[in-house]
């Protein structure tokens, strides 16, 4: 009776989800740029792990030791993304969503209700995590030379672990709502999942991870390997899931590793269950209380007014208003500080990087850093607009149509959006490059690639999400939070990060004859003014092509869309 009901519950979302991926002009078309899109980036992410993991695997004793500690390293890093994520997609699920009232008046056993939000919690909050694990996993297989049982094993691991943060993100919901308005404790969640996620990763920082890859700062080859072999968190589920994918993949699989990981899930839901029977009623009573919040016209906004008065009323008005909208909203500037903390942790890293250990190598690790730098910053702008541009159209919500509807011109609206974007990323993309190559001391012709690339990356980058935000929009969402982990969002980032590598393709085959002149062996010479404009060239070509093309789109699209 519990399994009819659930599937009862569940149906509607299941034929919701695929009326909007059918429906619409141009079904078939976006469908297959999902599958081309998807496809791509499937392909990138394992030809980069197939790559790493048989660079590893040739080196002995180590390699296969650093291989197994990455899978570790990386389902940590997952799961914590795991916890964020269902701590803020069970507020919406279980408090905030517009069909509650129905369900709640209906026959459905309150068992059934549970169940059907805990699923709906955990699918929205790791799919992404699990559509970037598949590849991952099929590279590992591959490289060990597993058998297809492999991918059975894994899916056993996975259940559990997926299930574990989404019953811990219900339980410490129902808690702080039962303590707090619902509306209150959607900006203390995002309040308290920022600070979890800076502690996060200051406690990496703390563990030198580095370490792992200078054993010359061990007492011995012995203690080097004995942390090599040692779980990294053996009271983890990150840990327990690893080590049963990595006894299936050497075929030394001990089962109970995977008992821990059934019976800690089964604990886990049947908790979060009994707490969700005693306490739910009374904290969606609670849910229904709400506060505004405002934020003032104070000296510094009526500045901004006059600083914005050349743009002329419209943009300056629309510019303003997401200004405010932003502010307004804890889940959204609550986002610096997780930023901050990353920028720190960031540039100290770069600080620490042993560069110059060897006279004959310096010149050619600093090229090499400045070029791997120029990669992290791009991956981390790519990031940061997919968090608060790529939901700036969605943001609009039930009062896009006031805005259709009124004599406001499309443009203006893109505009805006796309400059209250581009604007702040600039400053933060051109300030990172410039204060990690100064750390680095890079030559001034390879400081002026670098700083003009990031900022011809930044203009493509907020073009790409404003349009695939566009195109993609969720205007019905009860959480910013999770407008860019929609399918939307993984599209923007696929095509982001296939820009940045096309960009620092053309950039590294440029430059070869530079880069291997820092070599050993070879007369050092700088880099020619020929190789850096043809460089900055190529580069201004492709991020133009990347910039001009989504926000045509987007212009376009607004234009013809129907409120």
């Amino acid at each position: 009776m519990i399994y009819r009901a659930l599937a009862v519950l569940l149906r509607p979302k299941l034929l919701a989800a695929l009326h909007r991926r059918t429906s619409g002009q141009g079904g078939l078309q976006r469908l297959l740029t999902v599958l081309l899109t998807t496809g791509l980036g499937f392909a990138f992410v394992y030809y980069v792990t197939l790559r790493l993991l048989r660079a590893l695997r040739e080196v002995p004793e180590v390699g296969p030791l650093l291989a197994s500690k990455l899978l570790g390293l990386g389902l940590i890093l997952f799961l914590a993304i795991l916890l964020l994520s269902n701590l803020i997609a069970a507020l919406s699920s279980f408090f905030l969503a517009r069909d509650l009232p129905t369900v709640l008046a209906s026959p459905a056993d309150w068992l059934a209700v549970y169940l059907a939000r805990l699923t709906e919690t955990l699918v929205s909050s790791s799919w992404m995590v699990l559509l970037i694990l598949v590849p991952v996993l099929a590279a590992y297989q591959r490289v060990y030379g597993a058998g297809l049982a492999f991918y059975g094993l894994a899916c056993l691991a996975l259940v559990p672990y997926l299930v574990i943060p989404a019953a811990i993100g219900a339980a410490t919901t129902l808690f702080l709502v039962n303590i707090f308005p619902a509306r209150r404790t959607r900006d203390l969640l995002a309040l308290i999942s920022i600070g979890a996620a800076a502690l996060l990763i200051l406690g990496i920082r703390m563990l030198r991870p580095e370490r792992l890859v200078r054993p010359e700062g061990f007492r011995n080859l012995v203690d080097f390997l004995e942390v090599l072999r040692g779980p990294s968190s053996p009271w983890l589920p990150s840990e327990w899931a690893a080590q049963t994918m990595l006894g299936g993949l050497d075929g030394g699989l001990d089962p109970f590793w995977l008992l821990l990981l059934w019976t800690t899930a089964a604990a886990a839901v049947v908790v979060a269950g009994a707490l969700h029977f005693r306490l739910y009623r009374r904290g969606f009573t609670r849910a229904q209380e709400g506060t505004e919040s405002s934020v003032r016209d104070g000296r510094l906004w009526r500045l901004a007014g006059r600083l914005l008065s050349p743009l002329g009323l419209q943009r300056k008005e629309l510019t303003l208003k997401d200004a405010r909208l932003f502010f307004r909203d804890a889940t959204q500037w609550s986002q610096m500080i997780v930023l901050a903390v990353l920028l720190f942790v960031y540039v100290y890293n770069i600080q620490m990087l042993p560069v110059r250990t060897s006279e004959a190598l310096s010149r050619f690790l600093i090229s090499a850093v400045m070029f791997l730098n120029l990669a992290l910053a791009g991956f981390v702008l790519a990031a940061v607009a997919a968090r608060f541009v790529f939901p700036a159209f969605s943001l609009e919500g039930n009062t896009l149509w006031l805005l259709r509807s009124s004599p406001l011109r499309p443009q203006a609206l893109v505009w805006s959006k796309y400059w209250s974007g581009a604007v702040p990323l600039l400053l933060l993309a051109t300030g990172l490059t410039l204060v990690t190559n100064t750390i680095l001391d890079v030559q001034k012709e390879m400081m002026l690639l670098s700083v003009v690339t990031i900022g011809a990356l930044t203009l493509a980058t907020v073009a790409q999400a404003l349009a695939w935000g566009i195109a993609f929009p969720k205007l019905d969402t009860e959480n910013a939070a999770q407008i860019p982990t929609s399918l939307g969002g993984l599209l923007y980032m696929i095509g982001a990060l296939a820009n940045l590598a096309l960009v620092l393709f053309v950039q590294l085959w440029t430059m070869r004859d530079y880069l291997r002149s820092g070599l050993p062996g070879r007369v050092p010479r700088p880099p020619l003014g020929g190789e850096v404009f043809t460089a900055l060239g190529l580069t201004l070509g492709i991020c133009a092509l990347a910039t001009v093309v989504p926000y045509v789109y987007a212009r376009r699209r607004v234009a013809r869309l129907e409120i």
